[in-house]
């Protein structure tokens, strides 16, 4: 049982568990680590996580986000798993640590038409 695993409790985890959850994709490479996730404001529901992938020590790295329904936990990994190669992941929408991302329907529908699934934007 990982550390994870022992922290929650049946499938409800807590937000700041899931930060710095790795993410890997189904080759078994990591691609990087959960460094949010984003929430309907209105229904509660996670809409994103935000993969902290590239650089090097924190340095360079880039800000994606991916749709939440694209991630499925891995007991056996502790992380979460996408389908998606690192080619693709490199040309999906993304931002700077540093930037105010600001999150209008047409970003979300950006996210959501890159990786070909449907979005709650009005």
């Amino acid at each position: 049982m990982s550390d994870m695993d022992k922290m929650t409790s049946g499938n409800l985890i807590n937000a700041d568990k899931v930060q710095g959850t790795n993410v890997y994709n189904m080759q078994g490479d990591k691609l990087g680590s959960i460094e949010d996730i984003v929430l309907d404001k209105v229904d509660g529901r996670v809409q994103y996580a935000v993969l902290s992938f590239g650089g090097f020590l924190g340095m360079g790295d880039k800000h994606y986000p991916l749709p939440w329904a694209t991630l499925k936990y891995d007991t056996s990994k502790a992380g979460y798993m996408i389908n998606l190669d690192k080619e693709r992941l490199e040309n999906a929408p993304a931002y700077n640590p540093e930037e105010q991302i600001e999150w209008t329907p047409d970003y979300g529908r950006l996210v959501d038409t890159y990786y070909k699934r449907p979005g709650g934007w009005q």
